[in-house]
Order: C-alpha cells, then structure tokens, then sequence
C-alpha cells in the first residue's frame, strides 16, 4: 500500500502509507531545539523509562519529594522525574494519555538516551482474570486507534517483542498483586466503548481495554525500540458506583514493584 496503490477507496489514514521512508520531522532535531529554546543542557536521560499516563507514580513520588525534575529533557510537553527506587536508577512522564501522545513522549526518549521502556496505564476488565485490581503483561494489542497504522502496515494487533516477553516468564511471583498475561484492546475512543465492540473483544479473549499498547508496540516494532506495556486493571468501566479503586498509594507502589522485578529481569 503506497504510491502505487489505489488510495481513492481507503480513508485518509491508510493513504500514502510509505512504511520504510524516513520522515522528515525527526525527534533527535526537535529536541535539540528544544535544549536551545528551553535552556536544557545536554545530556541523556536514564537508561531505562516509565511512561505513567494516570500519573499515579509522579503523584507518589512528588507527595514523598521523591526525585528531581531531569535538567536535560527538553519535551515541550511534559516533566520527566528522574528518581531512584530499590537501586534502580529511573525517569517517569506522567500524564501522556493516548496513543499519539504516548509515541511522540516514546520517540523523544529514546532520542534522549533511554534503552528500555515501560508504560503502566490503568485498564478497564473485559475477560476477567480475577479480582480487581491486577496487572496485564500486554503480549499484544487491538488496533483500534490511529497511530500505529503510521508505522506498521494494516492489520489486526500489534505485538510485544517475543524476545522481551520470554525474558520476563516467571518475573512476577511474589509481587503483592497477580501479574497475568494475554491480550488488550487499545482504543482512541474510550467513551465509544460500546455493548458490541465489548462483546466483540470478549469473544477475541481480550483481557482489558486501555488507550497506548498498540500504538506504542506498533512504535517498537518498527523501530527497533525495546518496549514493554503492562495495564493495570482497576475497573469494570464504572457501571456499578465504587469502581476505578487501584490500592495503596493510587496503586503506584504495587505498580512500581512491577517495573522493578521487569528491570531486574531485563538486566539478567
């Protein structure tokens, strides 16, 4: 699909797809400009990232005056906190909701030096695994949002480096809160969660519903870039009153004992 094609009959999204032509507009260059316009210095963020979209963990670590705000991260758009958390050196962005936003905060960081990203987004619970809450390891992700299609071919799912997955097999006994595996739906419309699409997604076996993974694994696929997305299921989309409860601390210590036993692993 590209200059070749017949683009008349698809909508302006599948048009003028050229999957392996640079683009013009580079992350490396706008962040330069960045450091200039923002009087940043240079410098690299740390080796491994967070993405936090509900900013449950930037909340905790600012109530707790935990970390400092990064002197060399020069997003337009957002904080990165760069923090220590059992010996592990870490940076977080909170508050990038959304498939387009969280790739464009992906794409900056790894222009900026980070090795290894993990986003860690609240889900709502589509096959219930157990209980709520618990977490996801997000091994692929329904297409349904924009973004990805910018960066892989058409197609159903977006899917987790099989590499990454198989290094994280047996990472989680022992957290506080169960770790499962399996599949979500993201999507760009969470208030167009409708009976059919859920009941389509139920019948797929998807876990949960959330709004970055397939974006951002679509991102590393083509790119070449380590990312692993978990969602934490915290709610059955609030259509009974006291839904949406996510643990202690907003739920951000047992997130980050996720994302510490996920680094310990990947550095093995």
């Amino acid at each position: 699909m590209g200059k070749n094609s017949d683009d008349s009959i698809l909508p302006p999204l599948l048009r003028s797809k050229e999957f392996g032509e640079s683009s013009v507009f580079l992350a490396e260059n706008l962040m330069r400009e960045g450091r200039r316009q923002l009087g940043k210095r240079d410098g690299r963020v740390p080796e491994i990232c967070i993405l936090d979209p509900d900013g449950d963990v930037v909340r905790h670590l600012r109530r707790g005056g935990v970390g400092r705000e990064s002197e060399c991260w020069a997003c337009y758009h957002t904080e990165l906190i760069e923090f220590e958390w059992e010996e592990i050196q870490l940076g977080v962005v909170g508050f990038a909701v959304g498939a387009p936003f969280a790739v464009l905060v992906a794409e900056e960081l790894f222009a900026s030096g980070c090795e290894l990203l993990i986003s860690m987004t609240s889900a709502g619970q589509i096959v219930a695994a157990g209980p709520t809450p618990y977490f996801v390891l997000i091994e692929r992700a329904l297409r349904d949002e924009g973004t990805s299609y910018h960066y892989l071919p058409p197609g159903d799912y977006a899917e987790a480096d099989p590499a990454l997955l198989s290094l994280m097999v047996g990472a989680f006994e022992g957290l506080p809160e169960p770790v499962h595996s399996g599949a979500a739906w993201t999507t760009d419309a969470p208030f167009r969660e409708t009976e059919t699409a859920i009941e389509v997604a139920l019948e797929a076996g998807i876990l949960a519903v959330e709004m970055e993974a397939a974006a951002l694994y679509a991102f590393s696929a083509a790119r070449r870039k380590p990312i692993l997305c978990f969602a934490h299921v915290t709610n059955q989309m609030a259509v009974e009153e006291g839904d949406f409860e996510k643990g202690a601390a907003g739920g951000s210590l047992d997130a980050l004992a996720v994302i510490a036993a996920t680094v310990r692993r990947w550095r093995v």
